[in-house]
C-alpha cells in the first residue's frame, strides 16, 4: 500500500486525502487545527461551489450538507453608477445555472470532512507543519503534497512570473456572515448570487451559505486597494465591521440594503478582513534535503475571490490530482510526475486564472461593459454568462477579444428577434 503524506486540511487538501483513502491508500493528513477548533473557530473564506466541483465531492460521498444547503440556482449581476447622495443600478440582471450550486462554511465542512477522515482510518497529525517537519518525514513517504498557500510551507513554491502579473494585492477583502437578509423580490423564490460591480471601488457579493448556525448570507465587499470601499484596514471588531458593510451597502448598492437593515452576525467569529496577491506558482518544491514536494490548490494556484473560483479551482485540483495519482500505480512520483499531475490540472484552470485577472483590471474595457449591459435584455446571454463560473473556458470564445463580443451579441439579438434562444459564440482561432 503507498504511503501519501499530505499537509494542509483546507478544500484540496481534505477532498485529496479522503479520495485517496477511497481507493485504499495509506493517508497521513497535517492539520494546524483540530475539527472543533475549526468548527468554533473565525469564518476562514467565502466559497460557492458550482455544479462541477460539487460533482467532484459528490463522486466521493462528500456531499453530507446536499439536502440542507441552499440550492442556488443563479446568478445575478447588477452594475452601480454614482447620482447625487448615492447609487443606483445601470445594469441589473440574473443568469440561470444549468447546475445548481452550494455554499457551505469551511468551518462546517471541513471540520466535518476532517471527522470523516479520521472515521474512516486516515492517520491524522495536528501540528502547525513546518519544512523542517516535511525533510524529516519524506522519506517515509511515496509522495508528500502540500495544500496550504500560507506560512513556510506556501514559500517552498516559487512564483511563475509569466503566468503571475501580479505582484502586490488587487483587492482589500471583507467578510460577514449574517441572519436577517430580506430576499429580492424580484428573484421570486430562486436563491441566487449576486454580484454587485461598482465601477473604478469594487465589488460587492451577497451569498446565500450554511452555516454552523444555520441558513444564512455572506455579505463580502471586495475593495480596489486605497479606494472608497477599503474601509477595514484597522481590523475592526465584528460588531464594527457589519456596522461599515452596511455603510457602504447603504451608500454605493442600497438595492442590496434595503433587504439588510435587519441583520444580524451569525456567531461571534463571523467576520474577516485582509488582502492577499494572486498568484501561480511552480508546482514542486524542493525539501533542504533534496526531496520534492508536489503543491496542490491555492499553494500553487491562488485566484482573487472576485470570480468566486477559489474552492472550485481548488476541487478540480484535488480531483485531477487524485486521477492522476491512481493512474500512476506503483511508478515513483518524481519531479517529472508532478509538472505533468500539475499541467492536468493547468488546463483547466488556466481559464479561471484568465477570467480573474480579467475581472480584476481597475476599468473594465467598453466591450465588457457592454456585454453585460447586453445581458439584461438577452436572457441567453445572461444565462451563458453565470455557466461561466462552472466552466471559466467558456469565456475564452467571446468574452475577452472586443470583436467576438460584439459578433456573440449580435447573433444573441438575431435569434432572440426571431424567436430563437440557442446562440454559439463565433469561433476565431484557438482560445486563449
Amino acid at each position: 500500500m503507498r504511503r501519501i503524506l499530505i499537509a494542509g486540511a483546507g478544500q484540496s487538501g481534505l477532498q485529496l486525502a479522503l479520495g485517496l483513502q477511497f481507493h485504499g491508500y495509506d493517508v497521513t493528513l497535517m492539520s494546524n487545527r483540530t475539527s472543533e477548533e475549526i468548527r468554533s473557530g473565525r469564518v476562514t473564506s467565502t466559497q460557492c461551489m458550482f455544479a462541477t466541483a460539487l460533482r467532484h465531492e459528490h463522486e466521493l460521498g462528500l456531499g453530507f450538507w446536499a439536502a440542507s444547503a441552499p440550492r442556488i440556482e443563479g446568478v445575478g449581476v447588477s452594475v452601480a453608477e454614482p447620482v447625487p447622495g448615492g447609487h443606483r443600478r445601470a445594469v441589473d440582471w440574473l443568469g440561470r445555472l444549468d447546475g445548481c450550486a452550494q455554499s457551505v462554511d469551511q468551518r462546517l465542512k471541513m471540520s466535518g470532512w476532517l471527522d470523516t477522515f479520521a472515521e474512516r482510518g486516515g492517520r491524522l497529525v495536528v501540528h502547525a507543519a513546518a519544512v523542517s517537519d516535511l525533510d524529516a518525514l519524506a522519506g517515509h513517504y511515496d509522495l508528500v503534497l502540500v495544500a496550504t498557500g500560507k506560512g513556510e510551507l506556501a514559500e517552498l513554491f516559487d512564483r511563475d512570473p509569466a503566468r503571475s502579473p501580479h505582484t502586490v494585492p488587487q483587492r482589500a477583502l471583507a467578510v460577514a456572515y449574517v441572519h436577517g437578509l430580506g430576499p429580492r423580490p424580484e428573484h421570486a423564490g430562486t436563491e441566487a448570487v449576486r454580484c454587485n460591480l461598482v465601477p473604478g471601488a469594487g465589488e460587492l457579493f451577497v451569498l446565500p451559505t450554511l452555516t454552523v448556525s444555520g441558513r444564512a448570507d455572506v455579505l463580502f465587499w471586495e475593495a480596489v486597494p486605497d479606494g472608497p470601499l477599503d474601509v477595514f484596514q484597522d481590523q475592526p471588531g465584528p460588531d464594527e465591521h457589519l456596522a461599515r458593510t452596511l455603510e457602504l451597502m447603504e451608500l454605493y448598492a442600497p438595492w442590496e440594503y434595503a433587504r439588510a437593515t435587519r441583520v444580524e452576525l451569525t456567531d461571534a467569529h463571523a467576520t474577516l478582513a485582509g488582502r492577499y496577491t494572486p498568484a501561480v506558482r511552480d508546482p514542486v518544491g524542493r525539501l533542504p534535503s533534496g526531496g520534492v514536494v508536489l503543491g496542490v490548490g491555492d499553494a500553487v494556484v491562488a485566484d482573487d475571490p472576485v470570480t468566486g473560483q477559489g474552492a472550485n479551482s481548488a476541487a478540480k485540483c484535488a480531483a485531477a490530482y487524485l486521477a492522476a495519482i491512481v493512474q500512476h500505480g506503483e511508478r515513483p512520483f518524481d519531479a517529472a510526475w508532478m509538472r505533468t499531475a500539475f499541467d492536468r490540472h493547468w488546463a483547466t484552470a488556466r481559464h479561471a486564472t484568465a477570467w480573474t485577472h480579467a475581472m480584476l483590471a481597475p476599468r473594465q474595457p467598453p466591450h465588457v461593459r457592454e456585454l453585460l449591459a447586453a445581458a439584461a435584455g438577452l436572457q441567453p446571454v445572461a444565462d451563458r454568462i453565470a455557466n461561466g463560473f462552472d466552466d471559466p473556458a467558456d469565456f475564452a470564445d467571446y468574452f475577452y477579444e472586443p470583436e467576438r463580443a460584439a459578433a456573440y451579441v449580435a447573433e444573441a439579438e438575431k435569434a432572440a428577434s426571431s424567436g430563437g434562444t440557442e446562440v454559439e459564440a463565433p469561433v476565431a482561432g484557438a482560445a486563449g
